[in-house]
């Protein structure tokens, strides 16, 4: 690529340590699959801001994705700083998907062995912790289609039957 460079500076300790607890946060708070899609937008992203393309509709397209998936991202880390590396050695999150009953898998309401013969069940205790902290979080926090999702989430509840004979019969209105 051929375009006008300006001067880099590629030593930035304070952004180093910015960034190592940045990720150790999102480590804890950020849905997996949320996660993978940051991977896999972050090097385009860097590529177009190298390339100058700050005002360009694809940049604008990636920072509202990454502003949506910094959305449940809260909390602090401690970092230790030691002969040039980083390292974070504690964090909190109020949005933290760790849940102790879900990890240690002996609550037979999240767990069940019969679970893994289905991977939409398995799939759907992730969706459900998300759809929890949604529910339990101040709407300012949200961006309007959060908003949105938030009030239908609470209009239809969907049962999923993982024996039923027909696709209509797997998913049924609450009772």
């Amino acid at each position: 690529y051929a375009g006008i460079k300006l001067p880099r500076a590629y030593e930035t300790p304070a952004s180093t340590i910015l960034r190592c607890a940045h990720l150790d946060i999102e480590g804890i708070a950020m849905d997996r699959e949320v996660m993978r899609l940051r991977d896999m937008l972050s090097p385009k992203f860097a590529e177009l801001v190298y390339n100058g393309f700050w005002f360009a509709p694809e940049t604008d397209f990636l920072l509202a994705a990454i502003a949506k998936s910094q959305e449940l991202i809260d909390g602090w880390v401690d970092v230790v700083c030691y002969k040039g590396a980083t390292m974070a050695v504690a964090r909190f999150s109020p949005m933290s998907l760790y849940d102790e009953n879900i990890a240690s898998m002996e609550s037979v309401e999240v767990y069940s062995p019969e679970d893994a013969g289905g991977f939409i069940r398995i799939n759907s205790i992730r969706l459900r912790a998300h759809r929890e902290i949604i529910m339990n979080c101040p709407p300012e926090r949200l961006s309007a289609f959060s908003k949105k999702n938030r009030e239908l989430s609470g209009t239809y509840e969907a049962v999923i039957n993982t024996n039923a004979a027909t696709a209509n019969d797997m998913v049924k209105p609450a009772q």
